[in-house]
């Protein structure tokens, strides 16, 4: 049926068509079924939704996002047909009953899920199957392989490449900002692509962009990376692996990170990069995605298996996570603070040792060696620098960026220790709570700046960590957030004290 296109201002971000009920009617559509929009040659699959006062006859309405996405013209004329049930609604239920899926119906369901063909509620059960039932190795690497199909793919003239990732789960972690430009001054390639925030603090494209723009098509990321030798970009402007983007908010709500999709969301953007040398840094410790150090080899083992079925040689470097990297936590924060480091600042230690180390093995990783030495070289002499602000200004940056041209949130207020004594425990959760509710990572200039780390002495009164917000009300929110959780906690050096006998009354 060919019905006019309506815009409603409004979004769910799910793909819907709002259909009259005589419309539906007519057509056999019931409330929730799948109809098949077509535009132009263009074909999307939606949820039909059923009214008789949003749309007249002859209408069909489009929310948001999924007007765009469709492409029409305000009452431009487009198809409407019922679709039928998605194939990929069997195998994900095979993989509910704990059964291992085949190659093609691994495929299926990804690409049911590019084409938004799953509802919300399938797409949880997709997601839970993962996560109670898990994937082997092959289905896993035929998972990643099919995830790639689905997008942009990116081919270099130039090689080997190389690539640096983060499982995350430590705030403050900003240490691809450096770890880049010190191996593309190396001579290295090395076209980064990075993820925003979704439950922590910030992601590195959320750091990137207060300097410098991150949504690059995949044309530039490759120019660049040929002309310059490094990018920092976002991947979800590449098109990269898009399934993963759509899996990842049926995730979210739930809580949940299946083991074998987070294997698959990492590698797939990498093997689309064309990746040939990728070193994993896993953070470990409380407060972190990985607790313990069983669990962390387990899942570098995973990782290096991966990548020996995609062709990507894989090393993965377990690094402490008990406390934030460095002392800043938040977009304009990071950025500043590793611009400090590149610049020749000599601390905080903890984010300019993890840089040089992890550089150092990546640099080590095509066959080199002495990496972490060649690392500190480039960063102590200005190297570094210089390759930052090239890609800076590649990206729309200005050029000759300083950290002074990083602007922080101007409403600040120091939280001070209630006692004397030693930082005891930092709690990496609690601290990023806090910069959520300052408005990190939306707000740039949002964030934490700490004074004391683990271990250092303070006094009563002593400040231990500044928050910074774009606004009052934001900033009260999070030191009322602050004063509920206190993330830094103080001891003395006498915790407790035992009698040596307890006295009876008689």
């Amino acid at each position: 049926m060919k019905l006019k296109a309506k815009y409603i201002d409004m979004d769910t971000g799910i793909i819907i068509a709002l259909l009259h009920d005589d419309d539906a009617r007519e057509m056999g559509i019931r409330e929730g079924d799948r109809v098949k929009v077509i535009h132009e040659g263009n074909t999307v699959t939606a949820l039909a939704n059923l009214s008789d006062t949003f749309v007249l006859r002859g209408q069909v309405g489009l929310l948001g996002s999924s007007f765009k996405f469709v492409g029409p013209e305000e009452d431009e004329l487009i198809e409407v047909q019922i679709a039928p049930r998605p194939e990929s609604i069997d195998y994900i239920r095979k993989k509910m009953d704990g059964l291992e899926l085949s190659t093609t119906e691994i495929e299926v369901i990804i690409q049911d899920i590019s084409s938004r063909s799953l509802s919300p509620i399938e797409m949880g059960a997709y997601v839970t199957a993962l996560h109670i039932r898990g994937m082997n190795t092959r289905e896993t690497a035929d998972l990643t392989i099919s995830m790639v199909k689905t997008g942009e793919v990116i081919k270099f003239d130039k090689g080997p490449i190389y690539d640096f990732h983060s499982i995350g789960g430590v705030p403050g972690n900003k240490i691809t900002l450096i770890i880049v430009p010190i191996v593309a001054a190396a001579g290295c390639l090395i076209p980064k692509t990075s993820s925003r925030a979704i439950s922590s603090a910030c992601g590195t494209s959320d750091i990137v962009e207060t300097f410098c723009n991150v949504e690059l098509d995949a044309k530039k990321l490759k120019r660049i990376t040929e002309e310059i030798g490094g990018v920092l970009a976002w991947g979800g402007a590449l098109g990269l692996a898009p399934a993963d983007d759509l899996i990842i908010k049926a995730e979210y709500p739930l809580g949940i990170d299946p083991h074998p999709q987070l294997l698959a969301s990492v590698m797939s953007k990498k093997k689309a990069a064309s990746a040939d040398f990728l070193l994993m840094d896993i953070p470990m410790g409380d407060g972190t995605k990985i607790k313990t150090m069983d669990e962390a080899k387990s899942l570098a083992r995973d990782f290096i298996a991966l990548g020996e079925k995609l062709g990507i040689k894989v090393e993965c470097a377990i690094t402490y996570g008990g406390q934030p990297v460095g002392r800043a936590i938040g977009p304009a924060l990071e950025a500043r603070e590793a611009i400090q480091i590149m610049e020749g600042a000599k601390s905080p230690s903890s984010a300019i040792e993890k840089t040089v180390a992890l550089a150092g093995l990546l640099l080590d990783m095509g066959g080199g060696y002495g990496g972490q030495q060649r690392a500190r070289d480039i960063l102590g002499s200005g190297k570094a620098l210089e390759k930052f602000r090239q890609i800076v200004a590649a990206q729309g940056g200005k050029e000759n960026i300083t950290s002074d041209d990083i602007k922080i949130g101007e409403f600040a207020v120091d939280v001070l220790a209630r006692r004397t004594g030693y930082v005891s425990v930092i709690k990496n959760r609690e601290l990023v709570k806090i910069a959520r509710a300052a408005g990190s990572p939306n707000s740039k200039g949002a964030g934490i700046l700490l004074a004391k780390k683990a271990g250092m002495k303070v006094d009563a009164g002593e400040k231990i960590f500044t928050i910074h917000a774009d606004n009052m009300d934001k900033l009260q929110t999070a030191l009322k957030t602050a004063e509920k959780l206190e993330p830094v906690l103080v001891a003395g050096m006498v915790l407790e004290t035992v009698p040596s006998f307890t006295r009876v009354e008689f």
